[in-house]
């Protein structure tokens, strides 16, 4: 056999082998591109609400399968305004907040957008509450006392607006400014006389023996709930973030139907677990939940509310409107896709 025939011979033998491996790695890159989803990263629920049971579930995962998109669940600590850098890195995406916090987002330049909004429900868990031994028992007392407040917050809020509302200036009351982690080892040690809070770490130092002074429903808070994503991910996956909506909205509306299959998702007992009072509290609070929906004149109104407080108290330095802080989601979807969402609210 000559040498050129010989060398013929080998090459046709290889060329399958080398087509194969050439197109294992073609297809290989192939399914690293189209099973690399997009990652919608997301708030860690804890161990109730909406989220924890879609979360248990895969229920947002296996709505978003076909739009090529999965959750990622971040943890984060208590608080949205405690989470902004989270925004400016990318790693986080979707948050539940309220109004104040997002308002105090934007006045930093922070890239998020308010997508829905829930209306009050629930609005006793969340207030001031005063050290035992302060001597506080109401908002009067409050003069010349030291109040943590989470700053461009929702406690800053719930404190400006109880104080307002019973004629003391703001200015005869000294903000201390403190995440919730950071608030409640302030309260619990005695460095502030009172806490602005909200939530659970609200409901635990009521538990243990803080005194409350005053509710966001006494003192007629606008504050309301909302669904917040970084304004990037809206622009370019709005298909994703509405349909992250239209779950949130079948879970919440199934929720206020049945909300003992709300709470303690994950655990029965341990720390995160409730029980007694306090479980029979949520489950209460838990049917009182209202479904997420776009965001209207009506709450338009209710942030301006927030806004005027910020402004009137130089929280702020420059005034948010509702075309600021609202995405102008229904413009972006298919008249199918903004109907799922329409009909959960």
């Amino acid at each position: 056999m000559s040498r050129r025939r010989a060398l013929l011979r080998i090459a046709f033998a290889i060329a399958p082998v080398v087509a194969l491996v050439a197109a294992c790695g073609s297809d290989s890159g192939t399914d690293a591109g189209s099973g690399a989803s997009y990652v919608l990263k997301v708030t860690d629920p804890g161990n109730s609400g909406p989220l924890a049971v879609g979360k248990r579930d895969g229920t947002f995962d296996a709505a978003l399968a076909p739009l090529g998109a999965k959750i990622e669940w971040v943890g984060t600590t208590p608080g949205f305004s405690s989470n902004l850098k989270l925004f400016n890195t990318k790693e986080l995406d979707v948050s539940g907040a309220a109004f104040s916090p997002v308002v105090g987002a934007l006045s930093k330049d922070v890239g998020v957008r308010i997508v829905a909004v829930q209306d009050p429900a629930g609005k006793d868990q969340s207030g001031i509450i005063a050290a035992p031994g302060s001597g506080i028992r109401s908002v009067q007392d409050l003069v010349g006392k030291r109040v943590a407040v989470n700053p461009a917050g929702k406690g800053e809020y719930i404190l400006l607006r109880a104080l307002a509302l019973a004629g003391v200036p703001a200015d005869k009351v000294t903000r201390v400014p403190l995440q919730q982690k950071e608030a409640a080892s302030a309260f619990a040690t005695g460095k502030v006389d009172a806490w602005a809070s909200f939530l659970i770490p609200y409901q635990e130092a009521k538990a243990n023996g803080g005194i409350e002074i005053a509710t966001e429903q006494s003192i007629g808070s606008k504050d309301n709930s909302v669904v917040v994503f970084r304004t990037e991910v809206l622009e370019e996956r709005p298909d994703i973030a509405a349909k992250y909506l239209e779950v949130l909205q079948e879970l919440t509306a199934r929720q206020r139907t049945d909300p003992g299959q709300f709470e303690n998702v994950f655990e029965q007992t341990g720390p995160r677990a409730l029980s007694g009072p306090r479980l029979a509290d949520a489950l209460r609070v838990g049917g009182e939940v209202t479904v997420p929906h776009l965001p209207n004149e009506a709450d338009a109104a209710a942030l301006a509310d927030v806004v005027d407080a910020f402004v009137a108290n130089g929280v702020i330095s420059r005034r948010i409107t509702a075309a600021d802080i609202f995405y102008d989601l229904k413009s972006k979807l298919t008249p199918d896709q903004l109907a799922a969402v329409r009909a959960g609210s």
